[in-house]
């Protein structure tokens, strides 16, 4: 039985509206093809066109019993298709935002990360100084005191106040450099 004639889709609506599945394997073989590309137009995806037109066949058989009522199929079928397919799109244009935010977030949490680690490093190796060194290096990096006065503050000469800063920067630099080379080698071993 063949479609061509609107009496006789009259009659194969009316069939699948009772639940014969022959009429709707025949509704379905009548309209796939034109409803597929009708949907591919609008989605450029073959693969959402067929999953969009099995969703649509799906739906018209879950609510077989209100076809009756439909005076002509053929535009129902292409409105409830193009809607079907635009809300596809916008779902899928919604999950590629979201991931985008997630991606973004993620980079943000890993440069967070990465400064936070930077920090902890830092206070580490300060932490490892000999006291009147950190004490040097504290006073002039944190408290941004020049020489004379650290040298005043802490009863020191302004040449022993320069060599503390300098011993105390080079060795902050030594302790940074080996953990992160140690970090590396770490996340090396795990690829490995």
């Amino acid at each position: 039985m063949s479609l061509s004639a609107l009496h006789q889709e009259n009659e194969v609506l009316r069939g699948v509206s009772q639940g014969d599945e022959k009429a709707f394997a025949l509704l379905f073989n009548h309209y796939h093809q034109r409803l597929g590309l009708h949907i591919y137009h609008i989605t450029k995806s073959t693969e959402l066109a067929e999953e969009i037109v099995h969703d649509v066949f799906l739906k018209i058989w879950m609510n077989r019993e209100l076809l009756d009522e439909i005076e002509n199929f053929q535009a129902y079928l292409f409105v409830i298709s193009k809607n079907a397919a635009l809300n596809c799109l916008k779902k899928i244009a919604n999950e590629q935002a979201r991931r985008v935010d997630l991606d973004s977030d993620q980079m943000q949490i890993a440069e967070t990360t990465e400064d936070d680690y930077r920090y902890m490093l830092i206070d580490e190796a300060i932490d490892r100084l000999p006291f009147q060194q950190r004490q040097v290096y504290l006073l002039s990096r944190h408290e941004r005191l020049p020489y004379a006065e650290i040298a005043e503050r802490m009863n020191l000469s302004r040449e022993t106040v320069k060599k503390y800063l300098q011993i105390s920067t080079e060795s902050i630099s030594s302790y940074i450099r080996k953990s992160l080379i140690i970090s590396l080698l770490i996340v090396l071993q795990n690829f490995i």
